[in-house]
């Protein structure tokens, strides 16, 4: 993991549920002041966009009142947390299929 955002909030999520039992979620704000104890509040734009990317390959769920919030209509106070095997199955469904990089034209 070459990220330090991506790598901090694996982090947190780890000390959240230390046994990997699952379920266990943080704020983004967490996450933040893990990254920058001081001054946190620059991080977090930076946290939140890297959380959304994440959902997006299915690697992390992005909630807001316990229930999976749509990656491209949300706002307001969230939580992060591992995705469910579904959820990532889903996500991965929703990506655009890839180029075929071995195609002769």
């Amino acid at each position: 993991m070459s990220d330090p955002i991506e790598a901090a909030i694996y982090e947190t999520l780890a000390k959240a549920d230390p046994k990997g039992v699952g379920g266990k979620s943080v704020e983004p704000a967490d996450v933040a002041k893990h990254i920058q104890t001081e001054q946190w509040q620059r991080v977090l734009p930076k946290v939140r966009a890297t959380a959304l990317g994440l959902m997006r390959q299915g690697k992390l769920t992005i909630t807001k009142k316990g229930k999976v919030v749509d990656p491209a209509n949300f706002r307001g106070v969230t939580r992060l947390r591992l995705p469910t095997g579904s959820e990532t199955a889903a996500a991965l469904a929703a990506l655009p299929p890839k180029a075929d990089e071995d195609a002769d034209d």
